[in-house]
């Protein structure tokens, strides 16, 4: 069995405050599959990226990575193989220089100093920043801090990509570029976003919790065009999807003028 594989059985999370975040979530994601995970504010999305790399545990139920439950004595092994991008990037630059943030896990790993330079340098060019490596990171720009927060992790070489809303705040130019970087890279991927016109473009399946519950799990572009599931969830269709649909009623309508002009 891949080591690449992500498995949910029974995720159920209860905050200390009593709050059920999850409820029995359970799926099972492939080598190199692009996931969405959607749903309405306090779905649970954010609580369920949390238990993938461990930054939180299960009240009940359990996560594995491959053959391996990610429990406290795993959580260092299952850290190197699911890289989490945060959805502030501010959470994850803390150093003087992008450069040292992007070193900063290669360097915990124990890794030799020739190493870290690779990695830092591969990390940074890959997301097309090697150039801000000396900058600080309060003068980057959303976008580029997004990207040298994916940096950062890709300085780790996982094999899953955990990411929870990468285009907030981005401007649509920003927004593209990120798209773009994010479907060249082979990594498994589970995004968790409000952005479903993201979706449309990245992820082949999707998850839909509601109320802490998975309440649907299959194709896109399907899921994105069952009205009734949206409606309950909360949710709405991307927007290029409600642009084709007044298109197409819109030439309905055009045709059906016509028709009516003819008879007459």
């Amino acid at each position: 069995m891949s080591h690449h594989i992500v498995e949910a059985r029974g995720l159920t999370h209860c905050y200390a405050d009593g709050t059920q975040a999850l409820q029995e979530v359970s799926f099972r994601i492939h080598h190199g599959e692009s996931v969405a995970l959607v749903g309405a504010n306090g779905a649970g999305k954010s609580t369920l990226l949390l238990h993938l790399n461990g930054a939180l545990l299960p009240t009940a139920g359990e996560v594995r990575i491959g053959e391996t439950p990610l429990v406290k004595e795993t959580l260092r092994d299952i850290r190197r193989t699911v890289g989490m991008v945060f959805q502030d990037p501010d959470d994850q630059l803390f150093c003087p220089t992008v450069g040292d943030d992007v070193a900063f896990g290669p360097l915990n790993l124990g890794l030799p100093p020739a190493d870290v330079e690779v990695r830092v340098s591969t990390a940074l060019a890959q997301v097309g920043i090697l150039h801000l490596r000396d900058k600080p990171p309060y003068r980057l720009s959303t976008g580029e801090k997004r990207r040298a927060a994916i940096a950062t992790v890709l300085s780790m070489q996982p094999d899953i990509l955990v990411l929870d809303e990468p285009t907030a705040g981005l401007d649509p130019r920003a927004r593209r570029q990120l798209i773009e970087l994010l479907h060249e890279f082979q990594h498994t991927k589970i995004i968790a976003t409000h952005d479903l016109d993201l979706v449309l473009d990245l992820c082949p399946r999707t998850l839909v919790l509601h109320q802490g519950r998975l309440r649907a799990d299959g194709r896109t572009w399907e899921l994105f065009s069952d009205d009734a599931l949206l409606a309950d969830c909360h949710l709405e269709r991307p927007l290029s999807m409600q642009g084709r649909g007044r298109m197409r009623s819109s030439r309905l309508r055009g045709l059906l003028r016509q028709i009516t002009t003819r008879r007459s």
